[in-house]
């Protein structure tokens, strides 16, 4: 693949891939626009409005792999981008808050598309550490369009109410979308498709639990995203009301996002010295030690609340280590299931969402005005996860 090939090849993926982040992000600086216009009782009920996007993403995860595997990568991307559409409009149209998490699980459910069946797009092209590599670049690339979103987000309310929010992200994926129809060659061809059936369904679906590289990376990936979404769910509460960030809320949470985007970077010199199961351990470990010792600073010396330039010290460092493991983990994931990449990437996208939606929403329902709920949960998943890492490597060689 030529170099311009290549960066067009990585832009279009992170492109695609980045429109479940634009979703989500873009919206934060609203919420409590949101929440007031629709008189919500509780402030944490604005967070359905995030987890409500990823329970469709959860669902659509398990739709579009198998399609792509049987009629081709495209195809399933321009239904998915489709009923995203009929989601957005809905947003845009509502009425009603219930209305509205409905729009929001038809945008998770459509967005789907594009981020599972990309993902088997990446796997048809490469293996191993070059996908590792391709999947560093394209997460690079991807980590700058959420980091700017919620700034994105707080600049179109200068303009107009939260409407105009949504109005933008049905912009973006009818742009993706022109872009992979226009662009971007079918990468399964018809003789490397299979036959969609109930059959082939359960004994692709049981080959892959049959994997244990790909299910511990499965079960870490859920894991690692449900702190996420408890961060995400939680990022507008405590940066933007616990420690009064106001318009500058935006700022904040782009340079923690930053920090997912230099570890994306830097990861493709990191694998090449240590490969993928090292560089998982140690960012998992660093994770845990960051999460402990700042548990225990928070609750001892602030009383449960650390001064915002301390949270943001712990937070740039361990979103760094995020970002070494999201790209990582996807790869390992999909490692064993070349052949059937399509409903690889459905079935671990679907299962790891679907750990992460329950574990995120219990963590931001248990947000008590302070930021210890959050700091605990990444101390806890990322504990589960290296205990499963460290399970997986003395029984499974050459990783």
């Amino acid at each position: 693949m030529k170099n311009t090939a290549a960066a067009e090849f990585i832009a279009l993926a992170a492109m695609l891939i980045s429109l479940v982040a634009l979703s989500i992000d873009s919206m934060l600086p609203a919420l409590p626009a949101i929440a007031a216009e629709f008189n919500l009782v509780d402030p944490n009920d604005q967070q359905y409005i995030i987890t409500g996007l990823f329970l469709g993403l959860g669902v659509g995860q398990l739709i579009y792999g198998p399609l792509s595997d049987a009629y081709g990568r495209k195809g399933p991307i321009y239904v998915g981008i489709g009923i995203f559409v009929l989601g957005s409009v809905l947003c845009l149209l509502t009425p009603t808050y219930e209305l509205l998490l409905v729009g929001r699980f038809l945008q998770g459910l459509g967005a789907s598309s594009a981020r599972i069946v990309t993902l088997a797009i990446v796997r048809d092209r490469f293996e191993g550490a070059a996908m590792a590599r391709v999947m560093s670049f394209v997460m690079a690339v991807f980590i700058f369009i959420p980091a700017l979103a919620p700034l994105l987000g707080q600049s179109i309310l200068f303009f107009g109410d939260w409407h105009l929010i949504f109005a933008f992200i049905l912009l973006y994926g009818l742009v993706a979308v022109l872009w992979l129809g226009l662009r971007l060659e079918e990468s399964l061809p018809v003789a490397r498709r299979h036959r969609l059936s109930l059959k082939s369904l359960w004994q692709g679906t049981r080959f892959i639990f049959q994997q244990p590289v790909s299910v511990i990376a499965i079960l870490i990936s859920g894991l690692l995203f449900g702190g996420f979404v408890a961060y995400l769910s939680n990022a507008q509460q405590i940066l933007g009301e616990l420690y009064q960030t106001g318009d500058a809320f935006a700022l904040y949470f782009a340079l923690l996002a930053l920090g997912i985007g230099a570890a994306s970077i830097a990861n493709a010199r990191i694998l090449s010295r240590l490969g993928i199961l090292q560089v998982c351990v140690l960012a998992l470990s660093l994770q845990c030690g960051m999460s402990l010792v700042m548990l225990v600073v928070s609750v001892w010396l602030y009383d449960q609340v650390p001064p915002l330039w301390l949270f943001m010290l712990y937070c740039f460092p361990l979103f760094f280590c995020l970002g070494l493991q999201f790209g990582n983990i996807n790869a390992l994931a999909m490692q064993p299931l070349g052949n059937i990449a399509g409903l690889g990437a459905s079935v671990s996208g679907a299962v790891s969402t679907m750990i992460a939606v329950p574990l995120g929403a219990l963590v931001g329902q248990h947000y008590n005005g302070t930021p210890v709920p959050l700091i605990a949960s990444f101390l806890v998943f990322g504990g589960v996860g290296l205990m499963a890492l460290a399970w997986l490597s003395k029984r499974v060689e050459h990783i």
